[in-house]
Protein backbone atom coordinates (compact mmCIF):
# COMPACT_ATOMS: atom_id res chain seq x y z
CA UNK A 1 0.00 0.00 0.00
CA UNK A 2 2.68 2.68 0.98
CA UNK A 3 4.97 1.29 -1.95
CA UNK A 4 1.85 1.54 -4.36
CA UNK A 5 1.12 5.61 -2.70
CA UNK A 6 4.90 6.62 -3.25
CA UNK A 7 5.03 5.10 -6.88
CA UNK A 8 1.81 7.14 -7.64
CA UNK A 9 3.33 10.43 -5.70
CA UNK A 10 6.32 10.19 -8.51
CA UNK A 11 4.18 10.17 -10.61
CA UNK A 12 1.98 13.03 -10.10
CA UNK A 13 4.88 15.18 -9.90
CA UNK A 14 5.83 13.73 -13.51
CA UNK A 15 2.97 15.22 -14.67
CA UNK A 16 0.14 13.38 -17.33
CA UNK A 17 1.15 11.11 -19.81
CA UNK A 18 -1.21 8.40 -21.62
CA UNK A 19 -2.19 6.57 -18.49
CA UNK A 20 -2.13 9.31 -15.38
CA UNK A 21 -5.15 12.00 -15.55
CA UNK A 22 -5.11 14.81 -12.69
CA UNK A 23 -8.30 16.84 -11.39
CA UNK A 24 -8.67 19.23 -9.02
CA UNK A 25 -12.65 19.31 -8.16
CA UNK A 26 -14.66 22.30 -7.48
CA UNK A 27 -17.53 22.04 -5.03
CA UNK A 28 -21.28 23.86 -5.03
CA UNK A 29 -22.79 23.30 -1.98
CA UNK A 30 -23.00 19.33 -1.49
CA UNK A 31 -21.95 18.84 -4.80
CA UNK A 32 -19.35 18.89 -7.27
CA UNK A 33 -19.48 21.57 -9.99
CA UNK A 34 -16.15 21.49 -11.71
CA UNK A 35 -15.23 19.58 -14.34
CA UNK A 36 -18.50 18.97 -15.89
CA UNK A 37 -19.66 15.86 -15.35
CA UNK A 38 -19.91 15.27 -19.33
CA UNK A 39 -16.01 16.69 -19.71
CA UNK A 40 -15.50 14.08 -16.94
CA UNK A 41 -17.40 11.13 -18.50
CA UNK A 42 -15.65 12.06 -21.74
CA UNK A 43 -12.23 11.98 -20.44
CA UNK A 44 -13.19 8.97 -18.64
CA UNK A 45 -14.40 7.16 -21.74
CA UNK A 46 -11.21 8.08 -23.85
CA UNK A 47 -9.32 6.54 -21.29
CA UNK A 48 -10.94 2.75 -21.15
CA UNK A 49 -11.16 2.71 -25.69
CA UNK A 50 -7.06 3.55 -25.25
CA UNK A 51 -5.49 1.57 -22.62
CA UNK A 52 -5.20 1.13 -18.69
CA UNK A 53 -5.05 4.27 -16.48
CA UNK A 54 -5.36 6.40 -13.47
CA UNK A 55 -6.93 9.56 -12.60
CA UNK A 56 -6.12 11.25 -9.50
CA UNK A 57 -8.68 13.39 -8.13
CA UNK A 58 -7.44 16.70 -5.19
CA UNK A 59 -4.37 17.61 -7.27
CA UNK A 60 -3.85 20.27 -9.73
CA UNK A 61 -2.86 19.56 -12.99
CA UNK A 62 -1.11 22.85 -13.84
CA UNK A 63 1.56 22.83 -10.37
CA UNK A 64 1.35 18.85 -9.42
CA UNK A 65 0.21 20.17 -5.90
CA UNK A 66 -1.91 17.94 -3.91
CA UNK A 67 -4.33 19.87 -3.18
CA UNK A 68 -6.91 17.19 -1.50
CA UNK A 69 -10.37 16.66 -1.29
CA UNK A 70 -12.07 17.61 2.12
CA UNK A 71 -12.98 14.67 4.10
CA UNK A 72 -17.13 15.61 4.05
CA UNK A 73 -16.51 15.97 0.40
CA UNK A 74 -15.74 12.36 0.01
CA UNK A 75 -18.95 10.38 -0.12
CA UNK A 76 -20.00 13.22 -2.57
CA UNK A 77 -17.14 12.69 -4.92
CA UNK A 78 -17.59 8.62 -5.13
CA UNK A 79 -21.33 9.24 -5.67
CA UNK A 80 -20.37 11.80 -8.40
CA UNK A 81 -18.49 9.01 -10.10
CA UNK A 82 -20.30 5.97 -9.94
CA UNK A 83 -23.34 8.31 -11.42
CA UNK A 84 -20.92 9.61 -14.97
CA UNK A 85 -19.39 5.76 -15.11
CA UNK A 86 -23.15 4.10 -14.96
CA UNK A 87 -25.31 6.96 -16.33
CA UNK A 88 -23.31 8.87 -18.98
CA UNK A 89 -20.50 6.44 -20.56
CA UNK A 90 -22.11 3.25 -22.51
CA UNK A 91 -21.77 0.69 -21.97
CA UNK A 92 -21.17 1.03 -18.53
CA UNK A 93 -17.40 1.81 -17.31
CA UNK A 94 -16.48 -0.23 -14.49
CA UNK A 95 -13.88 1.47 -12.36
CA UNK A 96 -11.67 0.86 -9.25
CA UNK A 97 -12.56 4.02 -6.50
CA UNK A 98 -10.25 4.30 -3.87
CA UNK A 99 -9.67 7.10 -1.15
CA UNK A 100 -6.32 7.48 -0.14
CA UNK A 101 -4.51 9.13 2.71
CA UNK A 102 -1.31 11.11 0.90
CA UNK A 103 1.73 13.57 2.71
CA UNK A 104 1.69 16.06 0.89
CA UNK A 105 5.03 17.97 -0.03
CA UNK A 106 4.42 20.76 2.43
CA UNK A 107 4.26 17.58 5.17
CA UNK A 108 0.51 18.39 5.48
CA UNK A 109 -1.64 14.29 4.99
CA UNK A 110 -4.17 15.03 2.76
CA UNK A 111 -7.17 12.61 1.07
CA UNK A 112 -7.33 11.57 -2.74
CA UNK A 113 -9.38 9.70 -4.92
CA UNK A 114 -7.36 7.26 -6.94
CA UNK A 115 -9.45 5.87 -10.29
CA UNK A 116 -8.13 2.73 -12.47
CA UNK A 117 -9.54 2.80 -15.48
CA UNK A 118 -8.91 -0.68 -17.13
CA UNK A 119 -8.70 -0.82 -20.83
CA UNK A 120 -12.54 -2.33 -21.59
CA UNK A 121 -13.02 -4.91 -23.77
CA UNK A 122 -15.81 -2.35 -25.24
CA UNK A 123 -16.10 0.66 -27.37
CA UNK A 124 -16.94 3.43 -24.85
CA UNK A 125 -19.40 6.20 -25.98
CA UNK A 126 -19.78 9.46 -23.72
CA UNK A 127 -21.61 12.92 -24.08
CA UNK A 128 -19.20 13.92 -26.72
CA UNK A 129 -19.31 11.51 -28.42
CA UNK A 130 -16.37 8.79 -29.00
CA UNK A 131 -12.71 9.24 -27.58
CA UNK A 132 -9.54 7.90 -27.81
CA UNK A 133 -5.91 8.78 -25.34
CA UNK A 134 -3.21 10.78 -27.29
CA UNK A 135 -0.40 11.27 -24.73
CA UNK A 136 -2.50 13.48 -22.26
CA UNK A 137 -5.42 14.88 -23.79
CA UNK A 138 -8.46 12.92 -25.72
CA UNK A 139 -9.47 13.03 -29.46
CA UNK A 140 -12.33 12.22 -31.13
CA UNK A 141 -11.69 8.52 -32.95
CA UNK A 142 -11.62 9.36 -36.57
CA UNK A 143 -14.18 6.77 -38.74
CA UNK A 144 -11.47 4.60 -39.80
CA UNK A 145 -10.14 4.50 -35.96
CA UNK A 146 -13.74 3.65 -34.41
CA UNK A 147 -14.62 1.03 -37.19
CA UNK A 148 -11.05 -0.49 -36.37
CA UNK A 149 -11.52 -0.45 -32.57
CA UNK A 150 -15.13 -2.07 -32.69
CA UNK A 151 -14.15 -4.88 -34.85
CA UNK A 152 -11.31 -5.92 -32.67
CA UNK A 153 -13.23 -5.69 -29.64
CA UNK A 154 -16.42 -7.37 -30.71
CA UNK A 155 -14.51 -10.21 -31.57
CA UNK A 156 -12.56 -10.17 -28.14
CA UNK A 157 -15.70 -9.63 -26.45
CA UNK A 158 -17.74 -12.20 -28.19
CA UNK A 159 -14.84 -14.89 -26.81
CA UNK A 160 -14.35 -13.41 -22.80
CA UNK A 161 -16.67 -10.93 -21.79
CA UNK A 162 -18.16 -13.08 -18.84
CA UNK A 163 -14.35 -12.88 -17.85
CA UNK A 164 -14.28 -9.72 -17.47
CA UNK A 165 -12.89 -7.74 -14.56
CA UNK A 166 -15.53 -6.27 -12.63
CA UNK A 167 -13.03 -3.71 -10.61
CA UNK A 168 -15.79 -2.01 -8.98
CA UNK A 169 -16.11 -4.71 -7.03
CA UNK A 170 -14.41 -6.22 -4.43
CA UNK A 171 -12.90 -9.60 -3.84
CA UNK A 172 -15.01 -10.23 -0.91
CA UNK A 173 -18.16 -10.29 -2.74
CA UNK A 174 -17.81 -13.67 -3.71
CA UNK A 175 -19.16 -15.99 -1.02
CA UNK A 176 -18.35 -19.54 -0.38
CA UNK A 177 -21.18 -21.08 0.46
CA UNK A 178 -21.87 -19.87 -3.50
CA UNK A 179 -19.01 -21.17 -4.94
CA UNK A 180 -18.00 -24.00 -2.62
CA UNK A 181 -20.12 -26.26 -5.35
CA UNK A 182 -17.55 -25.91 -7.70
CA UNK A 183 -14.90 -27.18 -5.91
CA UNK A 184 -13.39 -30.90 -6.49
CA UNK A 185 -10.78 -33.07 -4.89
CA UNK A 186 -8.25 -31.64 -7.90
CA UNK A 187 -9.26 -28.37 -6.75
CA UNK A 188 -5.74 -25.88 -5.28
CA UNK A 189 -6.37 -26.19 -1.47
CA UNK A 190 -6.32 -22.01 -1.65
CA UNK A 191 -9.22 -20.09 -2.22
CA UNK A 192 -8.06 -17.44 -4.42
CA UNK A 193 -5.94 -20.13 -6.47
CA UNK A 194 -9.02 -21.87 -6.76
CA UNK A 195 -11.45 -18.68 -7.88
CA UNK A 196 -8.25 -17.44 -10.36
CA UNK A 197 -7.94 -21.00 -11.80
CA UNK A 198 -11.98 -21.26 -12.38
CA UNK A 199 -11.78 -17.08 -13.55
CA UNK A 200 -14.45 -15.90 -10.73
CA UNK A 201 -11.27 -13.66 -9.86
CA UNK A 202 -9.35 -11.90 -12.01
CA UNK A 203 -5.32 -10.78 -11.60
CA UNK A 204 -4.09 -8.07 -13.56
CA UNK A 205 -0.53 -7.09 -14.61
CA UNK A 206 -0.49 -5.26 -10.77
CA UNK A 207 -0.85 -7.95 -8.67
CA UNK A 208 -4.82 -6.35 -8.49
CA UNK A 209 -7.52 -9.07 -7.58
CA UNK A 210 -11.41 -8.61 -8.21
CA UNK A 211 -14.16 -10.93 -9.32
CA UNK A 212 -15.00 -11.62 -12.95
CA UNK A 213 -18.56 -10.92 -14.46
CA UNK A 214 -19.23 -14.72 -13.75
CA UNK A 215 -17.68 -14.37 -10.24
CA UNK A 216 -20.55 -11.45 -9.75
CA UNK A 217 -23.47 -13.22 -12.02
CA UNK A 218 -22.50 -16.96 -9.60
CA UNK A 219 -21.24 -15.98 -6.43
CA UNK A 220 -22.18 -12.51 -5.37
CA UNK A 221 -25.25 -12.88 -3.56
CA UNK A 222 -26.76 -9.96 -4.41
CA UNK A 223 -25.35 -9.13 -8.27
CA UNK A 224 -27.33 -6.60 -8.79
CA UNK A 225 -25.60 -4.26 -6.49
CA UNK A 226 -22.46 -4.49 -9.74
CA UNK A 227 -24.49 -5.22 -12.46
CA UNK A 228 -27.68 -3.36 -12.19
CA UNK A 229 -29.59 -5.22 -14.80
CA UNK A 230 -28.60 -8.20 -13.75
CA UNK A 231 -32.28 -10.01 -13.11
CA UNK A 232 -35.29 -11.04 -14.47
CA UNK A 233 -38.56 -8.72 -14.58
CA UNK A 234 -41.64 -11.73 -14.42
CA UNK A 235 -44.94 -10.70 -14.78
CA UNK A 236 -48.23 -12.53 -14.71
CA UNK A 237 -51.33 -10.65 -16.68
CA UNK A 238 -54.95 -11.93 -16.65
CA UNK A 239 -55.99 -12.11 -20.43
CA UNK A 240 -53.50 -11.95 -23.35
CA UNK A 241 -52.92 -8.23 -23.17
CA UNK A 242 -50.27 -6.73 -21.79
CA UNK A 243 -52.04 -4.26 -19.48
CA UNK A 244 -50.96 -3.37 -16.05
CA UNK A 245 -54.58 -3.18 -14.83
CA UNK A 246 -54.49 -7.00 -15.64
CA UNK A 247 -51.68 -7.66 -13.79
CA UNK A 248 -51.94 -10.79 -11.39
CA UNK A 249 -48.27 -11.00 -9.74
CA UNK A 250 -45.27 -9.05 -10.59
CA UNK A 251 -41.56 -10.11 -9.45
CA UNK A 252 -38.32 -8.85 -9.60
CA UNK A 253 -36.15 -12.00 -9.52
CA UNK A 254 -32.61 -10.90 -8.07
CA UNK A 255 -29.43 -12.89 -7.08
CA UNK A 256 -27.01 -15.24 -8.32
CA UNK A 257 -28.20 -16.93 -11.72
CA UNK A 258 -28.68 -20.55 -10.70
CA UNK A 259 -31.34 -18.86 -8.17
CA UNK A 260 -32.74 -16.54 -10.53
CA UNK A 261 -33.51 -19.90 -12.76
CA UNK A 262 -35.03 -21.77 -9.96
CA UNK A 263 -37.20 -18.97 -8.69
CA UNK A 264 -38.58 -17.70 -12.26
CA UNK A 265 -39.49 -21.50 -12.47
CA UNK A 266 -41.35 -21.57 -9.86
CA UNK A 267 -43.24 -18.00 -10.63
CA UNK A 268 -44.45 -19.64 -13.60
CA UNK A 269 -45.62 -23.32 -11.97
CA UNK A 270 -47.47 -20.94 -9.74
CA UNK A 271 -48.78 -18.57 -11.84
CA UNK A 272 -50.10 -20.99 -14.52
CA UNK A 273 -53.41 -23.18 -14.64
CA UNK A 274 -53.44 -26.93 -14.37
CA UNK A 275 -56.90 -28.75 -16.06
CA UNK A 276 -57.84 -32.24 -14.37
CA UNK A 277 -59.71 -34.21 -16.73
CA UNK A 278 -61.64 -37.36 -16.06
CA UNK A 279 -61.65 -39.92 -18.50
CA UNK A 280 -62.76 -41.95 -16.61
CA UNK A 281 -59.35 -41.75 -14.49
CA UNK A 282 -58.16 -38.49 -13.90
CA UNK A 283 -55.28 -36.55 -16.10
CA UNK A 284 -53.71 -33.09 -15.31
CA UNK A 285 -53.20 -30.77 -18.23
CA UNK A 286 -51.07 -27.90 -17.04
CA UNK A 287 -51.12 -24.92 -19.27
CA UNK A 288 -47.41 -24.73 -20.09
CA UNK A 289 -44.70 -27.41 -20.52
CA UNK A 290 -42.48 -27.29 -17.52
CA UNK A 291 -39.84 -28.92 -19.08
CA UNK A 292 -40.08 -26.28 -22.01
CA UNK A 293 -39.89 -23.21 -19.42
CA UNK A 294 -37.24 -24.57 -17.42
CA UNK A 295 -35.02 -24.78 -21.03
CA UNK A 296 -36.09 -21.55 -22.33
CA UNK A 297 -34.86 -19.61 -18.65
CA UNK A 298 -31.75 -21.56 -18.49
CA UNK A 299 -31.03 -20.49 -22.17
CA UNK A 300 -31.81 -16.73 -21.23
CA UNK A 301 -30.07 -16.41 -18.30
CA UNK A 302 -27.14 -18.29 -19.99
CA UNK A 303 -26.57 -16.78 -23.10
CA UNK A 304 -27.66 -13.18 -22.78
CA UNK A 305 -25.92 -10.15 -23.30
CA UNK A 306 -24.63 -8.28 -20.21
CA UNK A 307 -22.92 -5.65 -21.69
CA UNK A 308 -26.45 -4.09 -22.73
CA UNK A 309 -27.07 -1.65 -20.01
CA UNK A 310 -30.93 -0.89 -19.00
CA UNK A 311 -32.17 -4.35 -20.38
CA UNK A 312 -32.85 -7.36 -18.27
CA UNK A 313 -33.86 -10.76 -18.96
CA UNK A 314 -38.34 -10.21 -19.05
CA UNK A 315 -40.63 -13.07 -18.79
CA UNK A 316 -44.46 -12.20 -19.14
CA UNK A 317 -47.38 -14.58 -18.68
CA UNK A 318 -50.47 -14.53 -20.31
CA UNK A 319 -53.61 -16.93 -20.50
CA UNK A 320 -52.55 -18.03 -24.53
CA UNK A 321 -48.72 -18.06 -24.22
CA UNK A 322 -45.41 -16.73 -22.17
CA UNK A 323 -42.81 -14.29 -23.50
CA UNK A 324 -39.46 -14.46 -22.95
CA UNK A 325 -37.26 -11.84 -23.60
CA UNK A 326 -33.11 -12.06 -23.12
CA UNK A 327 -30.86 -9.06 -24.35
CA UNK A 328 -28.68 -9.27 -27.23
CA UNK A 329 -28.66 -10.68 -30.86
CA UNK A 330 -27.93 -13.98 -31.77
CA UNK A 331 -24.47 -14.35 -32.53
CA UNK A 332 -22.97 -13.97 -35.67
CA UNK A 333 -22.46 -17.55 -36.76
CA UNK A 334 -26.43 -18.39 -36.32
CA UNK A 335 -29.65 -17.68 -37.13
CA UNK A 336 -32.99 -18.52 -36.48
CA UNK A 337 -33.45 -21.39 -38.57
CA UNK A 338 -30.10 -22.95 -37.13
CA UNK A 339 -30.85 -22.70 -33.42
CA UNK A 340 -32.52 -25.89 -33.08
CA UNK A 341 -29.77 -27.52 -35.03
CA UNK A 342 -26.63 -25.51 -33.87
CA UNK A 343 -25.38 -24.25 -30.30
CA UNK A 344 -23.23 -21.44 -29.83
CA UNK A 345 -22.15 -19.50 -26.54
CA UNK A 346 -22.10 -16.12 -25.71
CA UNK A 347 -20.31 -16.99 -22.49
CA UNK A 348 -18.73 -20.08 -22.44
CA UNK A 349 -17.44 -19.04 -18.63
CA UNK A 350 -20.52 -18.90 -17.30
CA UNK A 351 -22.21 -21.75 -19.29
CA UNK A 352 -19.67 -24.08 -17.74
CA UNK A 353 -20.23 -23.24 -14.38
CA UNK A 354 -24.16 -23.52 -15.22
CA UNK A 355 -23.59 -27.15 -16.21
CA UNK A 356 -21.94 -27.87 -12.48
CA UNK A 357 -25.26 -26.33 -10.38
CA UNK A 358 -27.39 -29.62 -9.10
CA UNK A 359 -30.65 -29.88 -10.31
CA UNK A 360 -32.82 -28.61 -7.48
CA UNK A 361 -36.09 -30.35 -8.60
CA UNK A 362 -36.46 -33.62 -7.67
CA UNK A 363 -39.81 -34.05 -9.70
CA UNK A 364 -38.66 -31.89 -12.64
CA UNK A 365 -40.59 -33.90 -16.02
CA UNK A 366 -37.45 -34.34 -17.69
CA UNK A 367 -34.05 -36.02 -17.14
CA UNK A 368 -31.43 -33.47 -16.02
CA UNK A 369 -28.77 -33.59 -13.34
CA UNK A 370 -27.16 -30.35 -14.10
CA UNK A 371 -29.00 -26.59 -14.61
CA UNK A 372 -27.17 -25.96 -18.13
CA UNK A 373 -27.33 -29.25 -20.75
CA UNK A 374 -23.97 -28.49 -22.82
CA UNK A 375 -25.04 -31.19 -25.25
CA UNK A 376 -27.28 -28.92 -27.32
CA UNK A 377 -30.61 -30.20 -26.49
CA UNK A 378 -32.69 -27.62 -25.02
CA UNK A 379 -34.06 -25.62 -27.95
CA UNK A 380 -34.92 -28.94 -29.99
CA UNK A 381 -36.55 -30.05 -26.31
CA UNK A 382 -38.38 -26.37 -26.10
CA UNK A 383 -39.39 -26.73 -29.73
CA UNK A 384 -40.73 -30.48 -29.55
CA UNK A 385 -42.37 -30.63 -26.15
CA UNK A 386 -44.47 -27.59 -26.13
CA UNK A 387 -45.42 -28.34 -29.44
CA UNK A 388 -46.84 -31.49 -28.27
CA UNK A 389 -48.92 -29.95 -25.36
CA UNK A 390 -50.37 -27.13 -27.15
CA UNK A 391 -50.22 -27.94 -30.77
CA UNK A 392 -48.39 -24.89 -31.87
CA UNK A 393 -44.85 -24.39 -32.36
CA UNK A 394 -42.96 -21.58 -30.43
CA UNK A 395 -41.67 -18.85 -32.31
CA UNK A 396 -38.17 -17.31 -32.10
CA UNK A 397 -38.06 -13.74 -33.28
CA UNK A 398 -35.31 -11.10 -33.09
CA UNK A 399 -36.25 -7.13 -32.42
CA UNK A 400 -34.19 -4.80 -33.19
CA UNK A 401 -31.10 -6.90 -33.51
CA UNK A 402 -30.91 -6.10 -29.75
CA UNK A 403 -33.13 -8.75 -28.29
CA UNK A 404 -34.40 -12.23 -28.67
CA UNK A 405 -37.89 -12.83 -28.04
CA UNK A 406 -39.35 -16.42 -27.38
CA UNK A 407 -43.20 -17.10 -27.51
CA UNK A 408 -44.64 -20.50 -26.06
CA UNK A 409 -48.28 -21.14 -26.72
CA UNK A 410 -50.41 -22.56 -24.04
CA UNK A 411 -52.27 -25.69 -23.97
CA UNK A 412 -56.44 -25.07 -24.81
CA UNK A 413 -58.20 -25.81 -21.70
CA UNK A 414 -60.55 -28.57 -22.43
CA UNK A 415 -63.94 -28.31 -22.66
CA UNK A 416 -66.42 -29.84 -20.30
CA UNK A 417 -68.39 -33.06 -22.07
CA UNK A 418 -72.15 -33.76 -21.34
CA UNK A 419 -71.94 -36.59 -19.38
CA UNK A 420 -69.64 -34.81 -17.32
CA UNK A 421 -66.84 -37.32 -18.14
CA UNK A 422 -64.24 -34.97 -18.69
CA UNK A 423 -64.50 -32.47 -15.43
CA UNK A 424 -62.54 -29.34 -15.76
CA UNK A 425 -60.62 -28.05 -12.67
CA UNK A 426 -59.33 -25.22 -12.78
CA UNK A 427 -55.98 -24.82 -10.12
CA UNK A 428 -55.07 -22.07 -10.81
CA UNK A 429 -53.89 -19.30 -8.22
CA UNK A 430 -55.79 -17.23 -6.63
CA UNK A 431 -54.74 -13.52 -6.31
Amino acid sequence: MFQATDELLKQIRLGEDSSLELKDLRYKGNQVNEPHRNSMADELAAMANTSNGVFVLGVDDKSRTVVGIPEDKLDVVETWLRGICNDLVNPQLFCRIRKLPVVAEDGVERVIVRVDVPKSLYVHQSPGGYYHRIGSSKRQMTPDILARLFQQRSQARIIRFDEQSVTVAPRECLEKNLWGKFKTPLSPDSDDDFLIKLKLLTQDDDGKICPSVSGILMACKNPQEFLPNAFIQAVAYRGTERDAAYQLDARDIFGPLDVQIIEAYKFVEKNMKVYAVKEPARRDIPQFAMQAIFEALVNAVAHRDYSIQGSKVRLHMFSDRVELFSPGAILNTMTIESLPLRQSSRNELLTSLLARCPMPFADFPGERNFLMDKRGEGVPIILSVSEKLSGKRPEYRLIDDTELLLTIFAAQPPHQSPDGSALVIDHSPMH
